[in-house]
């Protein structure tokens, strides 16, 4: 009790709260920008944490890790752009209520589950940190495996349509993955010294989404002009309203169990928001479809359910505390970000792991505390931010809102490494990305797939290595349970619409 009030004094300090405030907002306006993602933002603002206090300058981090995910729903919602890699999902039904008229409802759900998922990990960080840590360092190469695996099965079920052309955008995602020097071997490199580390993710985020929306907008606004019609925007109600009690309730059960589902997820090191995202994400689908079968009235999945924005939102969220449960407690971070949160750490001379809480407890706790007030001060903070971020984009006509977006784009795709190369690759596959939407692929099996490609050969490779070759390390009962459990549920989800659709065809 005295190591918390020892947290809450720090975190109680006028300029501690004045950082942790300008974090949260900072966070949500850029996240809102594709492409300049947490990463970058951290990376950013590593150079200013030699001239600041230690409590300033992880007040000033913690608030920009909370809020990055929701300044990313506001564009994947309102134009289909995810701001953040996070929030591809959450472009996909958002965006389809925005059209149907409910932009207001889809940013509430999107706000409010992004705090419930927040707050529900910042208490899971308090009361589950040693225990959690304890679960993560089960997970070696043959787990981490069979964990991508388990994401790439959960593509399955967000295939609406033909289950064929899923497989081809994971399969393409996969192709994408394996560009590089690997191995000592390079791979589809065409001598090309660009794709040596491989193709640059945040250039092909902005691609496949960004420059994609800007063409569909460049459609719809030529499109209303063939017709004789001043192009305009169709919406002029831009306000996020408070969800009502009914909502509420009918949100909770997708809130807790996303939150479950990115809480254990975020503990695992290296495995991702986008994984619990995804994962979370597909066992909404499932309980949506089976709940609302019988309502011709319910949107389904990806037509503009409000649960494919409650559940990406709120996974993306519960992550970002949980993965600073085997920051704390091991000194191992759990994805990039927390990385990048260790190197200030070390900068301001304190040491990520065991040693933290013996020799900086009120600075832990002062760390924790931060995540559970900046979930807290988000939900307001984002009300009027999105308020006017929105009253901005709707007073823009689609052609200038178009230049706006691509220019945006290019920035972002420009500012990761500093060359014309990331905006090539984002214009190249802006164009693959506008060539799948007209036939009908999606893509996010292709996000995916690139993302979690890389990983699993390299997981492959060690347990591999570790094992002797031996394959069957994968699925020992003793040796790796956990691997075998994975598997196992993986296959259910291969299996499952195979099974819907034999079982429908027999019905006939």
């Amino acid at each position: 009790m005295d190591a918390i009030l020892q947290g809450f004094y720090v975190l109680s300090d006028p300029f501690v709260l004045g950082f942790l405030t300008t974090g949260v907002v900072l966070g949500l306006l850029i996240g809102a920008i594709p492409g300049l993602n947490d990463n970058i933002t951290f990376a950013v603002f590593i150079p200013f944490v030699f001239g600041m206090e230690a409590s300033h300058a992880l007040a000033l981090m913690v608030g920009v890790y909370c809020s990055t995910s929701v300044g990313g729903a506001i564009p994947a919602i309102m134009l289909k752009v995810p701001g953040t890699a996070s929030s591809l999902l959450t472009s996909i039904d958002g965006n389809a209520m925005t059209r149907q008229g409910k932009a207001p409802q889809a940013l509430s759900v999107a706000i409010t589950s992004s705090v419930v998922g927040g707050l529900t990990s910042s208490v899971v960080l308090i009361f589950f940190a040693p225990l959690l840590a304890a679960f993560a360092l089960r997970f070696g190469p043959a787990e981490n495996v069979a964990l991508g695996i388990l994401g790439l099965a959960s593509v399955v079920g967000m295939m609406s349509g033909s289950i064929f052309k899923g497989l081809i955008a994971a399969a393409f995602g996969l192709l994408i993955s394996s560009v590089g020097y690997h191995y000592g071997q390079d791979r589809l490199t065409f001598d090309n010294f660009y794709f040596y580390d491989g193709v640059p993710l945040v250039p092909l985020l902005v691609g496949l989404f960004g420059i994609t929306a800007v063409l569909e907008l460049v459609e719809e606004d030529v499109a209303e002009r063939l017709r004789g019609n001043e192009p305009g925007q169709r919406q002029k109600d831009v306000r996020a309203v408070i969800l009502d009690s009914k909502m509420v309730k009918r949100l909770w059960p997708t809130w807790l169990r996303s939150s479950a589902i990115g809480n254990i997820i975020g503990v695992i090191p290296g495995a991702g928001a986008l994984m619990a995202i995804y994962i979370s994400y597909d066992q909404a689908r499932r309980h949506h479809e089976t709940k609302y079968q019988n309502d011709p009235d319910e949107p389904k999945f990806g037509e503009g359910a409000v649960e494919g924005v409650a559940a990406p939102e709120a996974a993306n969220n519960a992550v970002v505390a949980s993965s600073m449960v085997p920051l704390l407690s091991l000194g191992i971070p759990g994805n990039s970000v927390s990385a990048l949160f260790i190197a200030a750490m070390q900068i301001k001379g304190l040491a990520a792991g065991p040693l933290l809480f013996q020799r900086n407890i009120d600075i832990v706790w002062m760390i924790i505390l931060a995540f559970f007030a900046a979930n807290l001060m988000m939900g307001p903070i984002a009300y009027i931010t999105v308020r006017w971020l929105i009253s901005l984009i709707y007073a823009l006509p689609r052609s200038v809102l178009a230049t706006a977006v691509a220019l945006l784009c290019l920035t972002g795709a420009y500012a990761v490494e500093s060359t014309m190369f990331g905006v090539w690759v984002a214009l190249v596959f802006g164009i693959v990305g506008y060539g799948f939407r007209k036939a009908g692929v999606p893509i996010a099996p292709v996000i995916l797939a690139v993302i979690l490609g890389e990983r699993i050969e390299s997981s492959l490779y060690n347990a591999l290595q570790l094992s002797g070759g031996n394959w069957f390390t994968f699925i020992d009962p003793l040796g790796h349970p956990i691997s075998l459990l994975l598997l196992v549920v993986s296959a259910g989800f291969l299996a499952s619409p195979l099974i819907k659709r034999w079982r429908t065809s027999r019905a006939r």
